[in-house]
């Protein structure tokens, strides 16, 4: 009897397959990682063009207006053929920033504006999507619509069509008005504020709404229905349960306003070209604008802009803070 002769297979520890041609089989490991792999691929294959857009686009000019901020032109002696040369001078423009008169009143004047405007535009967004997430009202979605139209209109086409209806002499509304024997001046010193305060309302109150309104829409309707069986109102639902609810809506409505507050451009900007009590430095946006294409001060300009930076980041984070101290579990 003849003793079994081992495949050569199985001498020196190689699969027969592989012998064979054929490719070797993977293992759960090795699948898992080649997996892996590919996965991280496709996740570089999308984020790549993202980080590439974002570090062109934001990040290299936010560093390049902090070289700037800290920069500043000498100008040469003798008869000006030298080029003026760009010179260090440290926190000189932060200095002369923090020490303008005139951005000082700008800051004072914007920050007035949003104590009114933000609140005003997001009782408003809040009592419409209220509105609207109610069975008794007919119509919704064209309501939704017409209220959600503004925010679609341009910035600068919106100011324009306010700017017809506050001017004397062109505004069918100023003609209703006087006839009915109220003279009302919206561009006047005291006024023209606030209605560069309508304006940024009217534009932005159907889009806060429609956040505020998805919000109320993932509540659960069971909950409105045990509230109406305990005996609870339509007012009592809506501002117990309701409001509670949709406040990590409203805070992110609430900072994304806060924000734009200081962002406030286009509005006095057109409004400039038909009154003489909207000036050139009437917001801090207008004054690094005009600095840095008025004036040709783009250093300090860029100085403005860094001040103008970090009093957003400083003002949202503490509207943040606020709110987490009096809703500690969001």
């Amino acid at each position: 009897m003849t003793a079994p002769t081992l495949h050569p297979a199985t001498r020196d520890g190689r699969n027969g397959a592989e012998q064979a041609g054929e490719p070797p089989r993977l293992t759960a490991s090795r699948r898992n990682k080649r997996r892996f792999g590919a996965d991280w691929k496709m996740a570089w294959a999308f984020v790549v063009p993202f980080l590439a857009l974002f570090v062109v686009f934001h990040l290299v000019p936010v560093f390049y207006a902090l070289w700037q901020s800290f920069h500043g032109v000498e100008k040469s002696g003798g008869l000006g053929f030298t080029k003026p040369s760009v010179i260090f001078v440290g926190l000189d423009n932060y200095a002369e920033a923090l020490t303008d008169e005139g951005f000082l009143r700008s800051v004072g004047r914007v920050l007035l504006y949003g104590v009114v405007q933000v609140p005003v535009m997001l009782g408003l967004a809040l009592v419409m999507a209220l509105i609207f997430d109610t069975a008794i009202v007919r119509m919704r979605s064209l309501f939704q619509l017409a209220a959600f139209l503004p925010y679609a209109v341009p910035g600068i086409i919106a100011s324009i069509l306010w700017a017809f209806l506050y001017l004397p002499g062109v505004s069918p509304v100023l003609d209703l008005l006087d006839g009915a024997g109220a003279h009302i001046d919206f561009l006047a010193p005291g006024s023209v504020l606030w209605s560069i305060a309508n304006i940024s309302t009217w534009q932005w109150t159907g889009y806060n709404m429609i956040i505020i309104f998805a919000a109320l829409q993932a509540i659960p309707r069971d909950l409105f229905e045990a509230a109406r069986i305990d005996g609870a109102t339509n007012w009592q639902i809506a501002w117990r349960i309701k409001v509670p609810l949709v406040a990590p809506a409203i805070l992110i409505t609430g900072l994304f306003s806060v924000v734009g507050t200081l962002q406030l451009f286009s509005e006095p900007t057109v409004l400039r070209t038909i009154t003489n009590n909207v000036t050139y430095n009437y917001t801090p946006n207008m004054i690094v604008y005009n600095l840095a294409f008025g004036s040709n001060q783009p250093y300090y300009s860029a100085a403005v802009a860094v001040v103008i930076a970090i009093g957003a980041f400083l003002l949202s984070f503490g509207f943040l803070r606020v709110l987490q101290r009096r809703n500690p579990d969001e």
